[in-house]
C-alpha cells in the first residue's frame, strides 16, 4: 500500500492527505496515485467530496459552495450587511436574483465578484463562499440543491427561510 490516507484538517476543516510511513502530509492528492487508489484511501469515503467519497451513487460526506442570498420582506431575518430594513417583496428578490443570473453567464469569477457586492448574507466579504458543508449543517432547501448540482454547476433560484440563494458548487 502507499501510506498514505486522508484525514480532516482541525483548523481548516477539509481534507488533507498524510503519509503514515513518512510523516508527509499535502492538501492536494498525491501525484502517484490514480483516482481509484485515492478513491480507495482510508478516510477517503468520509472526508473527500465530490465523487470521490460519493462512490456508489452516495452523497459525498460534504460538499463546498458559494452562494449569492437576496433577502425579502418574508426572510425569517429581514436585514443584511448593506440594509438594516429589507422591504422587497419574494417576486421581486426573485426577480434580482434573475438578472444576477443572467451576468453571470456560468461563471464562478463573476458569481464571486456579484456575490462580493450584492448578496445578503456575511459570506459576502469571501465572494459567498460558505466553506465546506455535512448534512444537516444547512437548510434542506439550500443542503438537497447543493448536492444535487455536479461542482462548478449554478443552481436555479433556491428558496429557503432566509430568503433566495443562487448556488455554485465549489467541490
Amino acid at each position: 500500500m502507499s501510506g498514505w490516507e486522508v484525514r480532516l484538517s482541525s483548523s481548516r476543516g477539509v481534507p488533507y492527505f498524510f503519509n503514515l510511513e513518512t510523516r508527509e502530509s499535502m492538501w492536494e492528492a498525491p501525484p502517484d496515485l490514480t483516482q481509484e487508489q485515492i478513491a480507495s484511501l482510508p478516510g477517503a469515503k468520509e472526508y473527500l467530496p465530490g465523487g470521490h467519497g460519493g462512490a456508489n451513487g452516495e452523497r459525498p460526506a460534504q460538499v463546498r459552495a458559494s452562494h449569492l442570498l437576496v433577502k425579502h420582506r418574508g426572510s425569517r431575518r429581514p436585514s443584511s450587511w448593506k440594509e438594516p430594513n429589507i422591504t422587497r417583496t419574494k417576486e421581486e428578490a426573485v426577480s434580482i436574483l434573475l438578472e444576477y443570473a443572467e451576468q453571470i453567464n456560468g461563471s464562478p469569477d463573476k458569481f464571486a465578484e456579484l456575490a462580493s457586492k450584492n448578496s445578503d448574507c456575511s459570506s459576502h466579504s469571501h465572494g459567498g463562499d460558505l466553506g465546506f458543508f455535512k448534512p444537516g449543517q444547512m437548510q434542506k432547501p439550500f443542503e438537497d440543491a447543493t448536492y444535487a448540482l455536479k461542482v462548478g454547476e449554478i443552481s436555479d433560484v433556491i428558496s429557503t427561510d432566509s430568503g433566495v440563494h443562487l448556488i455554485l458548487r465549489t467541490a
